[in-house]
């Protein structure tokens, strides 16, 4: 090779390597602009008729389409003109002009093709967005790009195990509420509104077990009584809506309802047996979850449901309001008498109702009771005590102590929960004990 052609593919290479690193830089800018911009954003900018908007929206509906070929063609520009500079400083200086290249080529990359393009798409978002989003849409139509990222996120997921890169990037849910902490911070959204948007992601969690009412507290009417007897029991308890059994609880037969119990008394049958104004009962598993039974109730138009456990005796029952409550918090109306769900206590401790959630009362207190196969303050009690509960059982885990204030029966209705004490200091030798 002569040193004239030698210069000359030197020449080309360096040429080659200022190209790579404009287009790396200015994809650098477009993935920053593109992943922070919103959809309301750019759906926004599109109404304003600002040029390249209607490209963005088409982006930003689908960030998975253009993340992983931008992320690829950046990758080839800064592999390929570190190899050509590797190259042409081996050929002008030898091995020392490899390794100084490489180290001056580490910063150049760093300064101008990732902090400063980036960093000025945070600074302009809108503007970036635009600017880049015309020729991200265009490399994104590119069919063997297109296909090539595809095949190597498809090499990808076989070989790694769980849910791989078939879908792109993916967001937990603790990443959602972390935005929504930033955007309460920045005064964009209220602090309820953040509290509801961190219920509605708990909703998907959440089964029948944990808003039922449980069968000890049920509310239930023999289906041989009479129109009147039912009556006066919806009256007292004030309810609209009655399950009926035949032999037992375990045995719901069906659902009376108030206004058939008031028909039937304005047509002069109030010695009817209910059994004969009985509609269909619905029956669910306490493990279902509640959005998909949520679904369920609107989709059938039913309010009320039996849960029944894995045996299939009756475990409680489960209303709408009771899957309403758990996205807007408590419903009271003028019959409601309860006490409230927790009562703050002098010493950082609280009272709450036994079939409060430990979940809730970790998030209240900042504290790390411990969660198992129960799922109530009263329940995590009753494990710890292991028998028959008394008023005044009491159990300390965690840093904090439960009281057993109130029993009813054989269950807990109302348990304290206060700070521990801290146990009193060993005596130091030599003093007296």
């Amino acid at each position: 090779m002569t040193a004239a052609e030698l210069s000359s593919a030197d020449t080309l290479s360096l040429v080659a390597v200022l190209v790579l690193l404009v287009v790396s830089t200015f994809l650098a800018m477009a993935e920053t602009a593109l992943t922070r911009v919103s959809r309301a954003r750019a759906m926004a900018l599109a109404e304003e008729g600002r040029r390249g908007a209607k490209e963005l929206v088409e982006l930003v509906n689908d960030p998975k389409r253009f993340l992983n070929p931008v992320l690829l063609v950046v990758l080839v520009c800064q592999l390929v003109q570190a190899t050509l500079i590797g190259v042409v400083s081996g050929n002008l200086f030898g091995a020392w002009g490899v390794f100084v290249a490489t180290v001056i080529n580490v910063g150049v990359m760093f300064v101008i093709a990732e902090s400063a393009p980036k960093t000025w798409a945070l600074q302009h978002p809108d503007l970036a967005a635009l600017i880049s989003a015309p020729p991200v849409a265009w490399l994104v139509r590119f069919t063997p790009l297109r296909l090539l990222s595809r095949g190597l996120i498809g090499l990808a997921n076989v070989i790694l195990p769980g849910k791989g890169l078939k879908d792109g990037p993916f967001v937990s849910e603790e990443e959602l509420l972390a935005l929504a902490d930033v955007a309460v911070e920045t005064n964009v959204i209220e602090e309820a509104e953040r509290e509801l948007i961190e219920q509605i992601i708990e909703f998907g969690d959440t089964v029948v077990r944990e808003v039922m009412v449980p069968r000890t507290d049920m509310v239930a009417v023999p289906a041989s009584f009479r129109v009147a007897d039912v009556m006066e029991v919806a009256i007292l308890n004030g309810y609209s809506r009655l399950p009926a059994y035949d032999e037992g609880t375990d045995d719901i037969v069906g659902i009376v309802y108030a206004k058939d119990l008031m028909r039937a008394e304005r047509d002069g049958e109030s010695e009817r047996s209910v059994s004969t104004l009985l509609r269909p009962a619905h029956f669910v598993p306490e493990t279902k979850h509640i959005n998909a039974l949520l679904r369920e109730m609107q989709a059938e138009q039913f309010h009320i449901a039996v849960v029944v456990d894995e045996y299939g005796g009756t475990a409680g029952l489960v209303t709408l309001e009771d899957l309403i409550e758990e996205l807007v918090g408590e419903i009271a109306d003028e019959y409601d008498r309860e006490e409230p769900k927790v009562e703050p206590l002098p010493g950082g401790g609280v009272r709450v109702n036994a079939r409060f959630p430990v979940d809730e009362a970790n998030d209240l207190l900042h504290a790390a009771l411990p969660e198992g196969d129960w799922d109530t303050v009263g329940g995590l009690l009753l494990h710890e005590i292991g028998r028959a509960p008394h008023a005044g059982d009491r159990a300390e885990l965690g840093g904090w102590r439960l009281v057993a204030e109130r029993v009813q029966g054989r269950r807990v209705t109302r348990v304290r929960i206060e700070p521990a004490p801290l146990p009193a200091p060993a005596p130091a030798d030599g003093e007296a004990r």
